[in-house]
C-alpha cells in the first residue's frame, strides 16, 4: 500500500459552497470533482468564515439548511436521531437505511454527516447530542471532550455490552450498516474528500478516548470501515486489471482494426481507477495507522480482540495487499496475550489463511517464525485456545508435512489422552492426517478387499503400534473415543480385527506379536462398547445425551454387526487366547453388547453351546478374580429371562455351581478335620473354589446352596486356630457378606415370614461378631477387609433400612455397641493416619515406588471414607469424629477434603454436637501436648501454634452467617471455658489453671460471637475467675487476659456497658431520663426447646457479672451516630465522672470489686481512646512537614473502624498539636516498645506522660473571662458544662484516659484531675498541684 499521512482527529466543515450529486453511479462526473485540491491525501479542512456560515451543501437559504434534516424541524440545532433507532430496532433492511441517508447527503451533506456523527456518538451510549452549531465552529477534540463530560458512566454498561434481546443483534446490525453505507458510496461519495475524511477523523479521534465506550464502539466501526474499504479495494485491483488486459488486446490489434477511441476510454479508465486506488489506500492507511496500531494493544480485551478478528479478514480478502510480515507480526505478537479471546481470534484468523494453500508460499517466514508458539498453544490452559490451536496445526500439516516436526507432533500426539473432548478429538484428527490418512499407491487395487488383506490391516496394526508407544496402555477407550469422529470407518472394521487375530500371517507378513495382540484385543472392546453405548469414556462427557433417530438407527445396525461377527468368532477367540489372562478378560466382556435375540433368530444355538463351553474351561483353568469375576458377569448378561436362550444358559449356569459347591463342601470337610494338618495343596485347592464360588456370588443368587454355613465353620476355625491363611480369611469374609446381602435382597423384594427375619438378624450378628474379631488379625489385608466389610454391613443394616416405607425390617436394625465404635476407630488412627513410608504393604514383596504409594493411598482414603460415612449417618455417636477432625491440619493433602466434608455433614444434622466434637478435638490435642511437654509448654512453639492455626481453620468453616451458628458457637466457648479451668493449679489459686492456656486456642473462636453473645460469654467466664486472677498481669496469665479481650473488643467493643450489662445502644444518646436498653435477645420458644445445651445461651443473657456491683451509669461513644456527638447538640458527656443518682452503702467486697472493675474499664479505655488520640493527632493542621509517618503505632485491641465514629463527634478544628523539632524520631523510639508491651496495657502503673512529647494549645476564641480564683473546681459531667468548655473538657478527657497525671497546658492555665472525687481542678501553671492514687 501506498504510505499517506495519517488524517488529523480535527475536523470542521469544507471551504467549498455546494456539492451536487444527481446520482451515484460508478464514473458519473460529478460537479467540483475536477477541483478537488490534494488529491488523494487527507487533509485538515479550515474553518468556515464570516461570510460562508450561512453556506453548507446546497445554500443557506433552501429547505435543507441547518435547522433542517430529513425534512424534520430541528429545535436548537438537535436532530431526532432516526438513523441509530432504525440501527437499534434492526428490522428495516439496511439498504434502504443507507439509500435514505444518501439521498439526505446529496441534499445536504452538512446535515446528513451530522446525523451520521452522532450516530456514531448514541452508538456508544452518550446522551450527549452534537448539534449544528458545535459541529461548525468546534474542532474534533473539543467535541469529543464536550461529549465525554456529558457521558453517563454510572451504569458501565452500553449499546455493545448490554444484555436484553433489543441488544442482541445491535453490533451486527451496527457492522453490516458501516458496510452497506461503503458498498453504496464506492462509486462516487468516499471520493469526495469530505465524507470519509470526517468519519476517519471522528472514529480516530473517539479511538483515542479515554471512555471505554466510545474506545471501543469507534475501533469496532473504524475496523469494519476498513473491511469495507478493503473490499472496494479489491474490486478496483480486479476492475484495473481487466481493464489492463482490455488495453493490451487493443494495442495488440493490427492497426487497420484497432480503435484508437477505444484505446483513449480504457486509458482513462485505468487512470481513474489509479487515482481511485491511491485515495483508497490513503484510507486504510490513515484507519491501520490512526486506530489499529495503538488498538491492538488496547487494554480492553474485547477491543485487542476486533482488531485481531479484522486484520485476518483483511489479509484473507485481499492477499495480496495484505498477506506480508508487515502485517503479519501483528497477529504473531498477540499470540502471546494474556487472555484467551485475543489468543483465540489470532488462531481463528490464522486458520483462514492456512486452509488456502496457495497462500502457503506467502506463509514460510511466519511459520518458521511463529511455529513454536503455535505448538505451545495446544497446552493453553484455554481449551478453547488448545482446540483451535491443535486446528491450525492440522492445517498447518496438510499444507507442508516438513514444516512440523516429530517433535512437534508427539505434542498434540499425546493429546488424545486429554480429559477434554473436544481438544481429544481435534487431537485425534491431527494424528489421523498425520499417520492414517496417507495410502500407498497399490492399495487402490485392493480396496474391496476384505479381513487381513483389506486396505484398513495395515492402518490398524499403525494404531497398535501407537498405543504401545504411548505406554498409556490402560487408556484405550479414550484413543479410541478420540479418533471416532474422523476414523470411524477404520474403528469399526471389526472384520479385519478378528481376522488379525484369527488368521494365520501372509507370506512375508510380520505376525502380531502377544504384546501386540493384547493391545488390539483391548482396543476392539473399546471400539465395540463404544459403538453399542454410543456415549464417550467415563471423565470425557457430562453425562448421558438423548440420541437422535439417525444415531439410535446406528447403533442398532452396529449392535447387529458386533453380535453376528463375534457370536461365531468369540469362542474361536477364547480358545485360542484360553491361558491369556488378560486377553480372555477383555474378550469375554464382548457378550454384554450382544443383541441376544439374533442367537435365535440367526439360528446361532450351536455357537452359544461353544460359547458356554469355552467359559467352562476358563472358570476351571483360572483363579484370577478379573477373569472369574468376568465369567460371572458374562453369565450375568446370557442370563436375561426376555429371550429364548435364558433356559440354555441357566441349566449351564447351575451345573457349574452345583459342581462347585459340592467340590468346596468336600474340600472344606477334609481341611478342618481334627488333628491333621492341612497342607498346602489342600490349603490351595480350598481357596481356588472358594475364589470361583465367591466370584460367582457376586452377580449371582447362590442362596440355595447354603453357604453360609460353610463359611462360619472356615472362619469360626480361623479365630479358634489363628493359623488360617490370609487368602482364604479374605475371600470367605467377603463370600458370607454376598450371602447376608442376598437374604436381605430377597426379603426385601418379596413377602417374607418372621423366621426369615430372625435367621438373617442372628446371621448377621454372628457375622458382625467374626469381623469384630479379625479386627485384631495380625494380618493387615484381612483387618483391612473386615474393616471395609464390617462398615458396609452397619451402614446397611442401621436405621436407614427402614426408609421408604420398610417398617418390617425393623428387627434388622443394628446398633453398633461403645466397643465396636472404638475398635472402628482404632483401626483408623492405626492404619490410615500413617506417614506414607510408615505404610508396610511390602507383605508380598510389592516395592514402594510411586505408583504403589499412589494405590496405597487411594485404599487408605476408600478406609476412611467408609468410617466417615457411618459418621455422617450418624451410625457412629459423633464425638468419634473428634480424632478425625483433629487430623485435618496434618493430613490436608491427603484426606482434607474427605475430613472437610464430614465437618459439613455432620454440622447439617446438629450444629450444636458438631461443635461440641471440634472443640473435643482441639481438647484432646493440647491433652497430647500436654503429655509430651509438660504444662510447661512454650506457647510459641510449633506443636501450639499447630492447635492454635487448626483452631483457626476450624472457625472459618462455620461461615460468615453468625445467626446460624450463634448456639453452636456459644457451646463450643462454653466447653472450652469448662475445660480451661478444670484442672486447679495444686499451688494454689495465685497459680494460673493448668489448662489456662487453652483459652488462647479458644479465642480463635471470639470472632464468630455475636455482640449480645460475646457479652454472655464474657459473663459466664467470670464465672470461674477469682478476685486474684483478674488482677495478675504476668506472662502466664496472658492467655486469660487475650481471651477476655477478645471478648471484649470487637463485635459491640462498648466495653464499659459490656461489663456493666447495660448496652450501648440505650436511649440514653437520646434522653438523659430515660432507663438504658438492655441487650437481652429474645429467643422463640421453639429455639430455647431444641437444646439443652441452648438454655445456658438464654439463661446467662439475663444475668449480670456475679462478682460484680452495680456501677453508675457510663456511657460509651463507640457505637454512638457521629451526629450526637457534636458538642452542640443535647450530649450527656463522653465519660461523665459524676454518678446521676446515689447509691446504697457497699460492704467492704463489693468496693473491691468496684475497684477491680473500674481499674479494667480504665484499662480498656485506655487502649481505645489511645488510639483516638492517634487519629487526632493524624489529622492536626500542625504538623511537620518532615515526619510524614504515623507518630504512634497502632496498638492491640484498637478497632479504627469504630474509633472513627468518635473522632467524627469531635470539633478539633480550633486545635493546633505541635510536635518539637528536637523530638521528633528519637523520641518516638522510645514510645513505641510501650504501646507493643502487652503488660502495659493493663499495668496499674502511671503511664508515661504525653506531654514531655507534646504541647498542647488550646486556641479559645469566644471563651468567657476566666475564674479569679486561683483554683476553680470545675464539675466532671460535662452536661454542666456549655460553650467552647464542652470542646475544652472533650478533648482533656482523651488526655485523662491516656495518662493517670495528665497535666493540660490551656494558656497561663492547667487541668488536673482527681480520681477520688472525680472532678476537675483549673488552677495556674505557677501553682504546684499534684494528684496522687491515694488522695
Amino acid at each position: 500500500m501506498i504510505a499517506a499521512p495519517e488524517i488529523p482527529t480535527d475536523f470542521t466543515l469544507l471551504q467549498e459552497s455546494e456539492t451536487h450529486f444527481s446520482s451515484d453511479t460508478d464514473f458519473e462526473d460529478i460537479e467540483g470533482k475536477n477541483q478537488k485540491q490534494g488529491k488523494g491525501k487527507t487533509c485538515k479542512k479550515g474553518k468556515k468564515g464570516p461570510a460562508e456560515k450561512g453556506k453548507s451543501g446546497n445554500g443557506g437559504g433552501k429547505p435543507g439548511g441547518p435547522n433542517r434534516m430529513n425534512g424534520h424541524h430541528q429545535q436548537n440545532g438537535v436532530e431526532n436521531m432516526m438513523l441509530f433507532e432504525v440501527v437499534k430496532m434492526g428490522k428495516s433492511a439496511m439498504q434502504s437505511v443507507v439509500d435514505d441517508w444518501i439521498e439526505s447527503y446529496k441534499h445536504d451533506r452538512d446535515i446528513a454527516l451530522l446525523d451520521l456523527i452522532n450516530f456514531f456518538i448514541q452508538c456508544s451510549g452518550c446522551k450527549g447530542v452534537v448539534t449544528a452549531e458545535m459541529f461548525r465552529h468546534m474542532q474534533n477534540s473539543e467535541i469529543i471532550r464536550k461529549m465525554t463530560e456529558e457521558f453517563d458512566e454510572d451504569s458501565g454498561d452500553y449499546p455493545l455490552t448490554m444484555a436484553g434481546p433489543q441488544w442482541k443483534k445491535f453490533k451486527s446490525s451496527f457492522c453490516e450498516f458501516i458496510g452497506v453505507l461503503v458498498r453504496q458510496c464506492q462509486y462516487s461519495i468516499i471520493y469526495d474528500e469530505y465524507m470519509m475524511d470526517t468519519v476517519i477523523s471522528l472514529l480516530t479521534g473517539l479511538s483515542d478516548s479515554q471512555v471505554r465506550a466510545f474506545r471501543h464502539t469507534s475501533t469496532l466501526a473504524a475496523m469494519k470501515l476498513m473491511t469495507a474499504l478493503v473490499n472496494v479495494a479489491l474490486n478496483l485491483s480486479i476492475n484495473m486489471d481487466n481493464t489492463q488486459r482490455q488495453y493490451e488486446a487493443e494495442r495488440n490489434k493490427i492497426i487497420g482494426k484497432r480503435a484508437n477511441d477505444r484505446l483513449e476510454l480504457l486509458l482513462q479508465k485505468r487512470k481513474e481507477l489509479q487515482e481511485n486506488q491511491d485515495e483508497i489506500e490513503n484510507m486504510m492507511n490513515a484507519i491501520f495507522k490512526g486506530v489499529f496500531v495503538h488498538r491492538y494493544r488496547d487494554a480492553i480485551a474485547e477491543i485487542r480482540a476486533i482488531c485481531i478478528e479484522e486484520i485476518g479478514i483483511w489479509m484473507k480478502m485481499y492477499s495480496d495487499a495484505f498477506l506480508n510480515d508487515s502485517y503479519l507480526k501483528y497477529v504473531g505478537w498477540t499470540m502471546h496475550d494474556k487472555q484467551g479471546e485475543v489468543r483465540l481470534k489470532c488462531l481463528t484468523a490464522l486458520q483462514g489463511l492456512y486452509y488456502n494453500k496457495e497462500l502457503n508460499s506467502k506463509l514460510e517466514l511466519f511459520t518458521s517464525r511463529f511455529k513454536d508458539r503455535i505448538v505451545s498453544m495446544t497446552l493453553d490452559k484455554e481449551y478453547d485456545v488448545a482446540v483451535q490451536a491443535i486446528k491450525l496445526l492440522t492445517l498447518v500439516l496438510q499444507s507442508s508435512e516438513e514444516v512440523l516436526t516429530a517433535e512437534d507432533c508427539e505434542n498434540v500426539y499425546h493429546l488424545v489422552y486429554s480429559a477434554h473432548r473436544p481438544v481429544a478429538v481435534a487431537a485425534g484428527e491431527f494424528l489421523y492426517k498425520k499417520l492414517f490418512s496417507r495410502r500407498d499407491p497399490e492399495d487402490d487395487g485392493i480396496l474391496k478387499r476384505r479381513g487381513r488383506q483389506s486396505p484398513n490391516a495395515n492402518l490398524v496394526k499403525t494404531l497398535v503400534f501407537f498405543f504401545l508407544e504411548s505406554e498409556l496402555h490402560e487408556h484405550a477407550a479414550y484413543l479410541v473415543d478420540s479418533m471416532w469422529d474422523c476414523a470411524t470407518d477404520l474403528l469399526k472394521d471389526w472384520e479385519c480385527m478378528n481376522s488379525l487375530l484369527l488368521e494365520e500371517p501372509l507370506n512375508g507378513e510380520e505376525p502380531l506379536t502377544d504384546r501386540q495382540e493384547s493391545a488390539l484385543i483391548e482396543i476392539m472392546l473399546c471400539t465395540i462398547r463404544q459403538a453399542a453405548e454410543c456415549h464417550p469414556p467415563v471423565g470425557r462427557g457430562t453425562g448421558k445425551r438423548v440420541l437422535t433417530a439417525k444415531e439410535k438407527k446406528t447403533q442398532l445396525d452396529d449392535r447387529t454387526k458386533i453380535t453376528e461377527l463375534f457370536a461365531v468368532a468369540l469362542p474361536q477367540l477364547l480358545a485360542k487366547y484360553s491361558v491369556d489372562a488378560e486377553k480372555v478378560t477383555n474378550l469375554l466382556q464382548l457378550p454384554q453388547y450382544f443383541d441376544l435375540e439374533i442367537y435365535t433368530t440367526g439360528r446361532l444355538e450351536k455357537h452359544l453351546d461353544a460359547l458356554l463351553r469355552q467359559i467352562r474351561d476358563i472358570v476351571e483353568k483360572h483363579t484370577d478374580i478379573d477373569v472369574l469375576e468376568a465369567c460371572s458377569k458374562t453369565y450375568h448378561a446370557l442370563c436375561n429371562e426376555e429371550f429364548t436362550i435364558f433356559n440354555r444358559v441357566d441349566i449351564a449356569r447351575s451345573q457349574l455351581i452345583d459342581e462347585l459347591a459340592d467340590k468346596f463342601n468336600r474340600l472344606l470337610e477334609d481341611f478342618l478335620q481334627e488333628g491333621e494338618e492341612p497342607d498346602e495343596d489342600d490349603a490351595y485347592q480350598v481357596l481356588s473354589t472358594l475364589k470361583r464360588i465367591t466370584a460367582f456370588h457376586n452377580a449371582h443368587d447362590l442362596s440355595r446352596w447354603d453357604l453360609f454355613g460353610c463359611n462360619y465353620k472356615l472362619l469360626k476355625t480361623g479365630i479358634e486356630n489363628g493359623d488360617m491363611p490370609e487368602q482364604i480369611v479374605i475371600h470367605a469374609l467377603q463370600c458370607t457378606h454376598y450371602v447376608i446381602l442376598w437374604q436381605l435382597a430377597k426379603i426385601t423384594e418379596s413377602s417374607s415370614t418372621k423366621e426369615d427375619l430372625l435367621r438373617l438378624k442372628k446371621q448377621m450378628r454372628v457375622f458382625c461378631q467374626i469381623c469384630q474379631h479379625y479386627l485384631t488379625n495380625v494380618n493387615t489385608a484381612v483387618k483391612e477387609q473386615a474393616f471395609t466389610i464390617l462398615c458396609d454391613v452397619l451402614m446397611i443394616f442401621s436405621h436407614q433400612i427402614m426408609t421408604g416405607g420398610r417398617d418390617m425390617l425393623e428387627p434388622l436394625v443394628y446398633t453398633p455397641d461403645s466397643s465396636l465404635q472404638s475398635e472402628l476407630l482404632s483401626f483408623i488412627l492405626d492404619h490410615v493416619f500413617i506417614d506414607q513410608d510408615d505404610d508396610n504393604n511390602s507383605a508380598d514383596g510389592q516395592q514402594d515406588d510411586e505408583a504403589s504409594k499412589i494405590e496405597a493411598l487411594h485404599k487408605r482414603r476408600n478406609l476412611l471414607a467408609a468410617f466417615c460415612k457411618l459418621i455422617v449417618y450418624t451410625v457412629v455417636e459423633m464425638n468419634t469424629a473428634a480424632d478425625i477432625f483433629k487430623q485435618y491440619m496434618k493430613y490436608y493433602n491427603d484426606y482434607g477434603d474427605i475430613i472437610k466434608e464430614t465437618m459439613s455433614k455432620t454440622r447439617q444434622i446438629d450444629k450444636i454436637q458438631c461443635a461440641k466434637t471440634l472443640i473435643l478435638s482441639l481438647q484432646q490435642l493440647f491433652n497430647e501436648m500436654i503429655q509430651e511437654n509438660g504444662y510447661n509448654f512454650d506457647r510459641s512453639s510449633p506443636t501450639f501454634s499447630g492447635i492454635k492455626e487448626l483452631a483457626r481453620r476450624f472457625a472459618l468453616t462455620f461461615g460468615l452467617d453468625q445467626l446460624k451458628t450463634r448456639e453452636a458457637i456459644a457451646m463450643l466457648h462454653k466447653d472450652g471455658i469448662e475445660f480451661a479451668f478444670k484442672e486447679p493449679n495444686p499451688q494454689g489459686e495465685s497459680h494460673p489453671p493448668l489448662n489456662l492456656a487453652f483459652l488462647d486456642i479458644l479465642s480463635e473462636f471470639s470472632s464468630k460471637l455475636l455482640r449480645q453473645d460475646k457479652r454472655t460469654v464474657y459473663v459466664y467466664l467470670e464465672k470461674f475467675m477469682t478476685f486474684q486472677m483478674s488482677l495478675r498481669r504476668e506472662d502466664v496469665w496472658l492467655p486469660l487476659m487475650s481471651y477476655r479481650n477478645s471478648l471484649l473488643a470487637g463485635g459491640d467493643d462498648d466495653t464499659m456497658s459490656v461489663i456493666s450489662g447495660i448496652s450501648s445502644r440505650g436511649s440514653t444518646v437520646r434522653n438523659k431520663k430515660t432507663k438504658p436498653a438492655t441487650g437481652k435477645r429474645k429467643v422463640p420458644e421453639a429455639e430455647e426447646s431444641s437444646s439443652s445445651d441452648s438454655m445456658w445461651l438464654n439463661r446467662e443473657q439475663t444475668m449480670h457479672t456475679p462478682v460484680m456491683m452495680q456501677t453508675p451509669q457510663l456511657t460509651s461513644t463507640i457505637m454512638r451516630e457521629p451526629k450526637r456527638l457534636r458538642p452542640e447538640e443535647n450530649y450527656m458527656g463522653v465519660y461523665p465522672m459524676q454518678p446521676e443518682h446515689h447509691q446504697a452503702p457497699l460492704d467492704y467486697k463489693q468496693q473491691e470489686e468496684a475497684a477491680r472493675q473500674q481499674q479494667e474499664r480504665a484499662a480498656m479505655n485506655y487502649v481505645k481512646l489511645r488510639t483516638n488520640l492517634q487519629h487526632a493527632i493524624r489529622r492536626g493542621t500542625s504538623l511537620m512537614e518532615d515526619d510524614e509517618e504515623p507518630i504512634v503505632e497502632d496498638v492491640m485491641m484498637s478497632s479504627e473502624g469504630r474509633i472513627e465514629d468518635l473522632n467524627e463527634g469531635m470539633d478539633f478544628d480550633t486545635m493546633d498539636i505541635d510536635l518539637p523539632p528536637s523530638k521528633n524520631r528519637r523520641e518516638r523510639t522510645e514510645l513505641k516498645p510501650d504501646f507493643f508491651d502487652p503488660a502495659s496495657i493493663m499495668d496499674e502503673s502511671p503511664v508515661l506522660t504525653l506531654c514531655s512529647w507534646y504541647k498542647i494549645t488550646l486556641e479559645i476564641t469566644s471563651c468567657s473571662k476566666p475564674a479569679e480564683d486561683s483554683t476553680t473546681r470545675l464539675p466532671g459531667n460535662l452536661g454542666q458544662l456549655g460553650g467552647i468548655w464542652k470542646t475544652v473538657m472533650y478533648f482533656f478527657f482523651f488526655i485523662v484516659l491516656l495518662q493517670r497525671k495528665p497535666v493540660l497546658v490551656m494558656g497561663e492555665r492547667s487541668l488536673k484531675y482527681c480520681f477520688k472525687c472525680k472532678y476537675i481542678y483549673f488552677v495556674p501553671v505557677g501553682l504546684c498541684f499534684s494528684i496522687n492514687e491515694s488522695d
